[in-house]
């Protein structure tokens, strides 16, 4: 490709992204590359330690457990206080319970300090996407999400090579460099990115959303379930992989180099596929990174060698490289505006509950049966998910219109999705009424003040509202 189309292609990538999204996307960056405690926690467990992998694998789930029961709340949280307190909660908090964990000797302890961890780490996730729903255009959303889902892959491609040769040396150290990192991140958010949270032009035309709201919701129910399926699947990578390599006779730097792989790929590649992707038909973007994912995994059965694993990492990257946006912008597109929280919490939830059962189901397959059944499953369960999205979104028009509300309004009448009040009491009223329908003009972290992230918030009605704020 001439160097000339490369750097246009860069350029429309990163274009038009409000500057509040760069500095989420810096502190995403800045958490990632901080990462060591989901990396290595089976190998400090099961090699420093010298507990069972099914030790581990309890371990592991009790962490995931933490990261069931703060989905939910945090997602209420994120509705109810607004995304920057909890983010900020949360990150602070993930800091202080890392570093005590590295501290902790006796099993139980471990345990115990394990599920707060989870529980401080995992409240992030549904502000940081509500926000990222909230300050980005419909239209620019997948893109956005691609992005971040990079910044994550880059931090962790950094952090699992460096993290692989700091625990041939000091695991203390490792878990005293993620609290570090965390909370530099939390003073990102507390100094760059104002509240996002939509200020509810008319209330009473929605009804309110609830819990009860999201859980009555069939079809993104169906979609957090197979959620559920591809995340049991792509978790081994954290949980079963490290293990199967280390009973293997592998060493932490030789898991490190392999599972770099996955990052350093979704390095190079996030940006073009998720150019390829945006506006392609999620449908078969689901089946088919469904289907790698479960047969990426099935093919480490036949690994040998650190060569063979990093190429077994290769295919079921290709796969989460295609179904972390797609997935997303999926939920996003399905969650109502002033429910976002809640519906991400949801989301959220079908990953935390795959950390919570797939760290045992790994951990007693590996002991009980061996290495070879735990992939098997994999490709069984990856093929589960594939067929579960082609007959869910059979239904799916192709190009449907985001709803605001999970139920029917009590009026109709024509609503915009407001511009967080932190953003829009900073702009101009004039400059407001011009930027309707048109990109932010500024990108990057040093783009100008003032960006405009959706519609004026102004009393005339909009004649191109965005279709997430129409009600259905």
């Amino acid at each position: 490709m001439p160097a000339a189309v490369m750097r246009r292609a860069v350029r429309e990538t990163l274009s038009g992204l409000p500057r509040e999204f760069w500095w989420l996307w810096t502190s995403t960056l800045i958490n990632r590359l901080g990462a060591f405690v989901a990396t290595f926690m089976a190998l400090y467990l099961t090699l420093d330690r010298g507990y069972s992998a099914s030790y581990a694998g309890l371990v592991a789930s009790l962490h995931g457990l933490g990261g069931v029961i703060s989905s939910l709340v945090a997602g209420v949280m994120t509705d109810r206080f607004g995304r920057r307190p909890t983010l900020l909660v949360a990150q602070v908090s993930t800091a202080a319970s890392v570093a005590l964990l590295g501290f902790m000797h006796d099993p139980l302890a471990i345990a115990a300090v394990a599920f707060l961890v989870g529980m401080a780490s995992n409240a992030s996730r549904p502000a940081v996407q509500a926000m990222m729903a909230d300050i980005v255009r419909p239209e620019d959303r997948v893109r956005a999400f691609s992005l971040n889902y990079w910044a994550i892959n880059l931090g962790f491609a950094v952090s699992s090579m460096g993290a692989g040769f700091i625990a041939e040396y000091s695991y203390l150290a490792g878990f005293l460099i993620e609290a570090g990192m965390t909370l530099a991140c939390a003073l990102v958010v507390f100094a760059k990115l104002p509240e996002s949270r939509p200020v509810q032009v008319a209330k009473e035309a929605e009804a309110p959303v609830g819990l009860m709201t999201v859980l009555r919701d069939g079809r993104f129910m169906s979609v957090v379930g197979l959620s559920f399926l591809v995340a049991l699947v792509f978790q081994q990578g954290a949980v079963g992989l490290p293990v199967a390599m280390g009973r293997a006779g592998f060493t932490p730097a030789d898991y490190g180099t392999a599972i770099a792989v996955n990052g350093f790929m979704i390095v190079v590649l996030q940006i073009p596929v998720g150019r390829f992707i945006e506006h392609r038909d999620p449908k078969w973007l689901l089946v088919i990174s469904s289907l790698l994912a479960g047969y990426g995994f099935g093919l480490t059965v036949f690994a040998g060698s650190v060569g063979v694993f990093t190429l077994t990492v290769c295919v079921w990257t290709l796969a989460e490289i295609v179904n972390a946006p797609t997935q997303t912008g999926l939920v996003v597109r399905l969650s109502p505006v002033h429910g976002r929280g809640r519906y991400q919490g949801m989301y959220t939830l079908s990953w935390a509950l795959a950390s919570l059962i797939a760290p045992v189901m790994s951990g007693v397959v590996i002991d009980r049966f061996g290495a070879a059944w735990l992939w098997g499953l994999c490709a069984v369960v990856g093929t589960a998910a594939g067929l579960g999205y082609a007959l869910l979104m059979r239904r799916f028009p192709a190009e449907e219109s985001v709803r605001t509300s999970a139920r029917k309004p009590v009026r109709k009448p024509v609503l915009r999705e407001a511009v967080p009040e932190a953003v829009r009491e900073s702009v101009p009223g004039a400059v407001r009424q011009s930027a309707q329908g048109v990109g932010s003009p500024g990108s990057g972290i040093g783009a100008v003040a003032g960006v405009i992230t959706g519609p004026a918030a102004t009393d005339a009605p909009t004649t191109t509202p965005h279709a997430e704020a129409t009600p259905a």
